[in-house]
């Protein structure tokens, strides 16, 4: 489980114990039925929370999904500072039934971070990406520049992002959360192909996304 899940569900436990002490004053109807209520709360937020063990697939020059959850755009994108200007982006959809924990798609340096308040239009909508709450973090890799962004939804409110700039990460490592709903960007120089398209369903850390550009003969890629 995700550390930033334990104060909720912290929350939800009280909350089940004082239902419990308030339903055995006797009654029917809303004392009985408060302490299953809060307990089934409690196991939500146990299992929105989770932080599974994922296993990077063996290979060179492969990008990882930032996230979990359904691609919803592939598109070319201009104006990405830390990605010289042009990128390939692609689009994931986090609803509150997916893994809300992200993970580095490449190893390297953390070069750039930043955080924008804004919005929070719903996530699946386009503008969401420059109009929401959002965070950005740039990773350098030796296959070149990739950049997670972090974008808050209807109902999100909150984003964790752990590494900050001369960080150092590897590929499939934890590097955030957002709290419920939310949307993840990844950018990739345009050079690199991506392998996945709209409505795939992806596994942070775990689904190949991309692959880098054959630009190094030796194989290194980006790992």
């Amino acid at each position: 489980m995700a550390k930033e899940g334990l104060p909720f569900l912290a929350v939800c436990l009280v909350l089940v114990a004082a239902a419990l002490v308030w339903a055995r004053s006797g009654g029917w109807g809303v004392r009985s039925a408060a302490p299953a209520a809060f307990a089934v709360l409690a196991l939500f937020m146990a299992w929105f929370f989770r932080d599974p063990e994922r296993r990077v697939p063996p290979g060179d020059g492969m990008v990882v999904s930032p996230a979990d959850g359904k691609v919803i755009s592939v598109e070319a994108v201009d104006g990405e500072a830390f990605m010289a200007g042009t990128a390939a982006r692609v689009t994931i959809f986090l609803s509150v039934f997916d893994v809300h924990v992200q993970r580095a798609p490449l190893g390297g340096r953390v070069r750039h971070y930043s955080y924008r308040a804004g919005r929070y239009l719903p996530a699946w909508r386009a503008e969401a990406s420059s109009a929401n709450e959002r965070a950005s973090l740039g990773i350098e890799t030796e296959a070149g520049p990739v950049l997670v962004r972090q974008i808050a939804g209807l109902v999100a409110r909150r984003i964790v992002t752990y590494p900050r700039e001369g960080d150092s990460v590897a590929v499939g490592d934890r590097i955030g959360l957002i709290r419920f709903g939310s949307r993840v960007d990844l950018f990739v120089p345009p050079a690199w192909t991506v392998t996945v398209q709209p409505g795939d369903v992806v596994r942070g850390g775990e689904t190949v996304v991309a692959r880098v550009a054959d630009t190094n003969p030796s194989g290194d890629g980006g790992r």
